[in-house]
């Protein structure tokens, strides 16, 4: 039998659960349930194919019509149950986006159990961004979609990240999940652990100092609120932290980050395999993120904005770094490939 042939034998019709659907909806909106389950929703043909040709395992489909199914690897689905619903009744999954017509169960993908295709997607630079207590869904979404964009070799989230597997984050995404390793819910112990031993991490920091546009110095700034440390806006946030807001920037009793050089992020920042931490909007960064770039030699990353932009979100500044960043690593790999050959 054909794949499709396979896969439309074993279709099996909905008989409008109530408990069926509130299952779906449970794991989509819980991420207790999907660690418990170890179980993933995921929305929409693109989506479902991408994990699918990743290697992830679709335990059921939920469809509307034999089309959008026809549309899968099915060769991929031999093992999956395959249940089509009335498009009327997937208005009930409030939490999902049912005008993709598609919806799917997954067993909680493992990056290491997943494979990204170097032919497919192009083989990766060696740029890994760290995200640090990254909390907005759509700002990691974005952030995930501009690491796989700019071809980053792995993205890392110290755990107090949103979960990666909730639905606006995997909206936002667009598939970068599948597209390079994403491993969540890190210690800055296991953080180091996937780093080279040779590799440099920087911050994308705008706190404590700032640079005079002549001689690309740095010169020491008024001292800032924890609130303005990172990509954040001045205004309070409601947040439990380790201090207070009136604390001043590097910490009065903490010495970590005073060390570091700023430097603006078009000079030359790549060397060998590079982190770069990017911090939340509502903490900024950790004082251990802080730590390892002092350890490695790192430095703070300053994107230079015009009079009475304070801030920008932690998508946008690390767009604008890890473009920075590839494009620095390729014009390292393409002179390093000049000299040899010229030898």
């Amino acid at each position: 039998m054909t794949p499709e042939a396979v896969a439309t034998s074993r279709i099996q019709f909905s008989s409008h659960s109530y408990l069926r659907k509130r299952r779906l909806v449970n794991i989509a909106r819980s991420k207790k349930l999907r660690e418990q389950q170890g179980k993933v929703v995921l929305e929409g043909k693109h989506l479902i194919r991408s994990a699918l040709d990743a290697g992830a395992i679709a335990q059921t489909v939920y469809f509307s019509s034999v089309d959008a199914l026809r549309e899968l690897p099915l060769d991929k689905l031999r093992r999956t149950s395959t249940v089509k619903v009335r498009m009327e009744d997937t208005k009930f999954w409030s939490d999902l986006d049912i005008s993709k017509n598609i919806i799917a169960i997954f067993k909680r993908p493992v990056a290491s159990n997943l494979t990204f295709c170097e032919e497919k997607y192009g083989k990766p630079v060696p740029l890994t961004l760290i995200c640090d207590n990254v909390r907005d869904p759509g700002n990691l979404g974005a952030v995930l979609r501009s690491a796989a964009a700019a071809g980053c070799h792995s993205v890392l989230l110290t755990k107090g990240c949103v979960d990666v597997w909730e639905p606006k984050v995997l909206r936002a995404a667009m598939g970068a999940h599948f597209r390079l390793p994403v491993i969540p819910s890190l210690t800055w112990s296991d953080i180091s652990s996937h780093l080279p031993k040779t590799a440099t991490v920087h911050v994308a920091d705008n706190c404590s100092t700032t640079i005079t546009e002549d001689d690309n110095t740095a010169i020491p700034q008024k001292q800032k609120k924890p609130s303005d440390y990172g990509w954040v806006r001045g205004h309070q946030y409601p947040r439990k932290v380790q201090y207070e807001d009136g604390d001043l920037c590097g910490f009065e009793d903490y010495d970590s980050g005073k060390s570091l050089e700023t430097q603006y992020y078009y000079n030359d920042w790549v060397a060998r395999h590079t982190g770069l931490v990017i911090g939340g909007e509502t903490h900024g960064l950790s004082r251990e993120a802080l730590q390892l770039a002092e350890r490695t030699g790192g430095r703070r990353l300053l994107i230079p904005m015009v009079h009475g932009v304070d801030s920008l979100n932690s998508a946008m500044a690390a767009s604008i770094l890890l473009f920075e960043g590839r494009k620095q690593l390729l014009s390292l790999a393409e002179k390093k490939l000049s000299e040899t050959t010229a030898s």
